[in-house]
């Protein structure tokens, strides 16, 4: 009786003697562990992410919010823009991208270059402009821009006959009844001028930002052409 040796019990197929050996899972720390991982993959990709954004911000794209009603009909108070800053961007002499007639750019205030202006390109360097009852000629020819609206251009400002100087711009809004602009502050330097608005995302309109459409007269005003020689 005494002699014969005790048997281990089992459940199954796990011996009682060998339940040291069974792991036993913490789920709680898994989770936390997991948990910080994906923290720290988060800030990982945020440190990551922030320059390139930032790179975006300076170099290639920038949010802008239209102030004011100089630009209707085209852009309205309040709206939001991107402005295309990598097209007018030059290295030494080359560059994306060169400024033209009907373009909407942004650019520093030429009086007080902490502000920045919408506006359109009217006048191009080297070119000769003349306002007369409100009409614009370029080098003695008139210019018929189709992107103004009668509503806003009831006005017959004169401005007199001037040659645009090199790497200058002569700018106006498409309200010329209410536009702060080079007809009354004189030519923005091209280097003030730091991108194109190209598209509306913001509040309606959705879409991209059309270039305006003009035509030049062919004939000139013996008068103008007169004039134009003198300069």
């Amino acid at each position: 009786m005494f002699g014969r040796r005790r048997k281990s019990f089992t459940f199954g197929t796990i011996s009682a003697e060998d339940d040291s050996t069974i792991e036993i899972h913490d789920f709680r720390k898994e989770a936390r562990n997991h948990l910080l991982l994906e923290i720290f993959r988060f800030v990982r990709d945020i440190f990551l992410i922030i320059p390139i954004f930032i790179l975006i911000g300076v170099f290639v794209v920038q949010p802008v919010i239209v102030e004011g009603t100089s630009m209707l009909p085209v852009l309205h108070d309040g709206e939001r823009l991107l402005v295309n800053k990598l097209i007018y961007y030059k290295i030494q002499r080359y560059s994306w991208g060169h400024i033209e007639r009907g373009d909407i750019v942004v650019f520093w205030y030429p009086k007080d270059p902490e502000k920045s202006f919408v506006k359109r390109v009217i006048g191009l360097p080297g070119e000769t402009i003349e306002i007369r009852n409100g009409v614009v000629y370029i080098n003695g020819r008139r210019l018929h821009e189709k992107y103004l609206e009668p509503t806003y251009n009831h006005s017959t400002l004169n401005f007199p006959l001037r040659k645009i100087d090199e790497h200058h711009y002569f700018v106006m809004g498409d309200n010329r009844d209410n536009s702060s602009d080079s007809r009354y502050w004189g030519l923005v330097p091209e280097k003030y001028i730091y991108g194109k608005a190209f598209f509306r995302f913001w509040p309606s309109n959705i879409g991209f930002i059309e270039k305006g459409e003009y035509e030049l007269n062919l004939e000139k005003g013996d008068n103008l052409a007169k004039e134009e020689e003198e300069l």
